[in-house]
């Protein structure tokens, strides 16, 4: 099970891996139950046209779904920002909510989740996350541009095949 940690700058870049181009996308959807769907599909678009192999595609899409519906579910969030990016043979999600409600203490719980927490409805999406990302972490973050407020960005990565570059 990955740990949780900081997340590296975006610059970061694994030893071992391809020199190709990075690819990205960003995208902003409203903090609603039904942004989930569409921001799995966002995912799967995208990774097809970054020829990414439907392994990877499967998960990226049910980590983008966890990650998403915690955003929606644990914060005031009236947007949430995501982006993906390949680079090399790795893929990572990341997730930013504009904090509120209580996001300090799903950040708090979201450091250790351990399995007999997800016996209810609801408190296994982290746990999921752990289990199928590599690695995955969570950073404050600042958005809402002149108007700044404190959120949380969730990433996760996993390492992923390509068909092409």
């Amino acid at each position: 099970m990955a740990a949780p940690h900081d997340a590296l700058p975006l610059n970061h870049r694994p030893s071992g891996l391809p020199t190709t181009r990075p690819l990205r996308d960003a995208f902003h959807l409203p903090a609603r139950d039904t942004s989930v769907a569409v921001a799995r599909a966002r995912v799967l678009e995208r990774l097809r046209e970054w020829y990414v192999d439907d392994e990877s595609s499967a998960d990226a899409q049910l980590l983008m779904s966890e990650l998403f519906t915690n955003a929606v579910r644990h914060t005031d969030s009236e947007k949430v920002s995501c982006e993906l990016w390949v680079i090399g043979v790795r893929l990572r999600l990341e997730v930013t909510d504009e904090g509120g409600a209580d996001s300090a203490a799903r950040v708090e719980r979201a450091v250790v989740p351990r399995p007999g927490d997800g016996e209810g409805e609801s408190g296994r999406g982290l746990l999921l996350v752990s289990v199928l990302a590599d690695d995955w972490g969570i950073r404050k973050a600042q958005t809402g541009g002149s108007d700044l407020v404190t959120g949380h960005a969730v990433w996760a990565e996993l390492e992923c095949n390509r068909t092409q570059s």
